[in-house]
């Protein structure tokens, strides 16, 4: 009996659905403690502007990353937005920000810094109801994050 062979995972690609333009309030530590200082910084308001999603960001959300002893910020954002057809979406971003104390100092001290230089990447979940978003909660996303004059810019990707 011969078996058949192994199959391959399937190599990912990323396709472009939206990008979130967040405005955040100012950060606020929370202590610190044996992993790092935790922050709050409260999600004010912000847009979804993309091929595949549009809407707004709602006040009331919040990034609560954990800034370790080596300066790497571990994201942990939660907040809602509410899609152009009204439906109400809430989303879960992991991620990481990683970058040398220079860049680290320059970014805090709100001065323009390529992307290239520093590490800024998180996964974001969504949770949407059923219905013409539904395929939301059904993918894999992909984000890459930068700081922007107003607060924080959201590349969301898909993986395919």
């Amino acid at each position: 009996m011969t078996s058949a062979p192994p199959s391959k995972p399937s190599l990912p690609t990323l396709d472009y659905a939206f990008t979130i333009s967040a405005t955040i309030g100012q950060p606020i530590s929370a202590g610190r403690h044996a992993q790092g200082e935790r922050l709050h910084i409260p999600i004010l308001s912000g847009r979804v502007e993309g091929p595949r999603l549009q809407g707004t960001i709602l006040p009331g959300g919040s990034d609560w990353p954990l800034i370790r002893p080596d300066g790497t910020s571990e994201i942990s954002a939660n907040y809602s937005m509410r899609a152009d057809d009204g439906t109400l979406i809430f989303v879960q971003n992991q991620g990481l920000r990683v970058s040398s104390p220079e860049v680290l100092a320059r970014l805090r001290q709100g001065q323009p810094v390529d992307p290239s230089e520093y590490y800024f990447f998180a996964t974001p979940r969504f949770d949407a109801p059923d219905g013409p978003h539904h395929w939301l909660r059904d993918t894999v996303f992909l984000s890459s994050i930068a700081p922007s004059s107003e607060g924080i810019t959201i590349a969301v990707y898909a993986v395919r």
